[in-house]
C-alpha cells in the first residue's frame, strides 16, 4: 500500500531516475519498460504473459478503481515485472471485485509506483525507444538501480516463452470454464450463439490469454492445449481438425524449436495464429522479424484490411513485427497494416489454409472489431475437414 513517502524509485539505463509512492509489493525487479495506452483492462494486462519481464507504464491517469476481479484474469497470475501509474485509487468498487490492485500485486510479489509522470515516461519511450529498467521499492540507491537496469539482459534473442507456456497438454474445454465470463443471465450481454458444428483443435501455447481459449470456445472450438516444445508427431498423433498458434512474450527468432514444428505443421492443417503465434509462422516460412523502436501496446490500434479496405480498432501487445518484404517473397500475402506506422498486422498463404494477426481479436482488453476473425477460422476449418 502506498505510504504517502517518495520511497519508490523506477531507474533507467540511460540514468534517468523517476521517484514515486511505492505500492504492491516491497521488491526490486528489472525488465524492459514499456507503455500502454488502454483505458481499462489493467488486470488483463497484469496477468497477460506477453508481459512477462516488462514493467508496464500505464498512460491512464487513474488505475485500480474497479478493483480486482478474479474472473477476468488471462493466466495464472500477474506476469508483469512492475508496475508504474500515475495515481491509483485509493478505492476499489465494483460488483465483482474481491480484492484491490495494491493486495493484488503485494500477493504476487511485484512492485507497484504511482505519482510518477506517466507522461514524461512514455514520451521518453517513444522518443528514446524501449529501455532497461529497475523499479524498486526497497529503499536501493540511485546507483544500484541504474546498475540493476542495466545489468538486464533485455529481450532480443531470449526466449522467454518457455517460462510461461503450459507445463503438460491439456484440455480446456473440459475445464468447464464458460465459453465467456461477463455473460450475465436475464440480459443480453455476449449471448451470440455457438455453432452447433464444433471442431477439435490443437493450440500451442506460447504463453496464451485464457480470453482468447474462451473466444475459440464460444466459436465452435473444442481446444487442446499443448506447451510450446511439443513436437509436430505429438500434434499429428492428436489428429485435430485444425491448429491455432498463441500469443507470448520475447523473441520470436529465439523460439527455434517452434519454427520447426510449425513449419511442419502448417502442410497438414487449417492454422491461425495471433501475435506471437503470427510471427511463428513468418519464420516458419523463413521470413524474418525485427525488434520495433517501442512497440504497440494498447487498445486503440487502427489496422486497415488491405483486401477488403476496412479499417478496425484493435488491442496489441507486442514488441516485434514481421518484414513485409521477406513474407512476401516467401509466399505469403500481406493482408492488414497498422496505419501508424504502416508495419505488417495480418498474412495468408497463397497455396495453404493458413493466416494470422498481429493484435488480439479477443479484445481483452479492447474493441470487438476484430471478434469475426474466429468465425472465419471456423468456417476455414469447415472448409477443409
Amino acid at each position: 500500500m502506498a505510504n504517502g513517502l517518495l520511497d519508490g524509485i523506477l531507474a533507467f539505463e540511460d540514468g534517468t531516475i523517476f521517484r514515486g509512492r511505492a505500492f504492491g509489493a516491497a521488491a526490486t525487479k528489472t525488465g524492459e519498460a514499456c507503455f500502454n495506452t488502454s483505458m481499462t483492462g489493467y488486470q488483463e494486462i497484469l496477468t497477460d504473459p506477453s508481459y512477462f519481464s516488462q514493467i508496464i507504464t500505464m498512460t491512464a491517469v487513474q488505475i485500480g478503481n474497479y478493483g480486482i476481479c478474479p474472473e477476468d484474469v488471462e493466466s495464472d497470475g500477474p506476469k508483469v515485472s512492475g508496475f508504474v501509474v500515475r495515481e491509483v485509487s485509493p478505492l476499489a468498487s465494483h460488483w465483482r471485485s474481491n480484492q484491490s490492485i495494491q493486495d493484488y500485486l503485494a500477493q504476487a510479489g511485484i512492485p507497484g509506483l504511482e505519482g510518477v509522470d506517466t507522461r514524461a515516461i512514455t514520451k521518453k519511450l517513444r522518443v528514446a525507444g524501449a529501455l532497461n529498467a529497475c523499479l524498486s521499492t526497497e529503499g536501493i540507491s540511485d546507483e544500484e538501480a541504474i546498475a540493476k537496469a542495466r545489468d538486464f539482459g533485455g529481450l532480443v534473442g531470449v526466449d522467454f516463452v518457455k517460462e510461461v507456456t503450459a507445463a503438460a497438454p491439456y484440455d480446456w474445454t473440459a475445464r468447464g470454464e464458460p465459453c465467456n465470463p461477463f455473460t450475465v443471465e436475464g440480459t443480453d450481454i455476449n449471448t451470440a450463439p455457438i455453432p452447433d458444428q464444433r471442431f477439435k483443435i490443437a493450440a500451442l501455447d506460447f504463453g496464451a490469454k485464457y480470453s482468447i481459449y474462451r473466444r475459440l470456445q464460444q466459436h465452435g472450438f473444442d481446444v487442446q492445449v499443448f506447451p510450446a516444445n511439443t513436437p509436430a508427431e505429438a500434434i499429428r498423433e492428436f489428429n485435430p481438425q485444425g491448429l491455432f498458434l498463441s500469443n507470448g512474450p520475447g523473441d520470436p527468432a529465439a523460439v527455434t524449436y517452434a519454427h520447426a514444428t510449425v513449419k511442419e505443421l502448417i502442410e497438414h492443417y487449417p492454422t491461425f495464429g495471433i501475435c506471437l503465434g503470427h510471427q511463428i509462422i513468418t519464420h516458419a516460412l523463413g521470413a524474418e522479424t525485427f525488434k520495433l523502436k517501442f512497440g504497440h501496446r494498447g487498445g486503440n490500434q487502427p489496422v486497415k484490411n488491405l483486401e477488403t479496405g476496412k479499417v478496425a480498432i484493435t488491442a496489441q501487445n507486442h514488441g516485434f513485427a514481421s518484414t513485409r518484404e521477406e513474407l512476401e517473397k516467401h509466399g505469403a500475402i500481406v493482408t492488414e497494416i497498422n496505419l501508424n506506422d504502416q508495419t505488417v498486422e495480418g498474412l495468408r498463404l497463397k497455396d495453404r489454409p493458413v493466416f494470422s494477426v498481429q493484435y488480439h481479436p479477443e479484445a481483452a482488453p479492447g474493441p470487438n472489431d476484430a471478434d469475426p476473425l474466429f468465425t472465419e477460422f471456423h468456417q476455414l476449418v469447415a472448409k477443409h475437414v
